[in-house]
């Protein structure tokens, strides 16, 4: 059994608040979830109003399948409008 994480740190330059960011990265990780079988949080940054770090999680036994399905997560989260990607890192456990 292989446990696959990505984390993504994301900036949200539109958010003037903490209440704007919360909104931005609770649609983000509710689209995250309704598109991939994965599990996902956000897991640090959370008093900084315009950066999130969002831990994702999925479990596998191919390094292969699992290292493409969080890559089509970032490339998924390199598309949203509101949160731009800054940098991400896979790594397996």
């Amino acid at each position: 059994m292989l446990v696959a994480t990505l984390e993504l740190r994301v900036l949200i330059r539109g958010a003037l608040s903490l209440k704007d960011k919360r909104r931005v990265v609770s649609s983000l990780k509710g689209r995250i979830l309704s598109t991939f079988d994965v599990a996902v949080a956000e897991v640090d940054l959370q008093d900084d109003r315009q950066q999130a770090v969002l831990g994702v999680a999925a479990i596998g036994n191919d390094k292969r399948v699992l290292e493409g399905a969080l890559e089509k997560i970032v490339n998924y989260v390199r598309r949203d409008r509101e949160a731009e990607l800054a940098d991400w890192e896979i790594d397996f456990r």
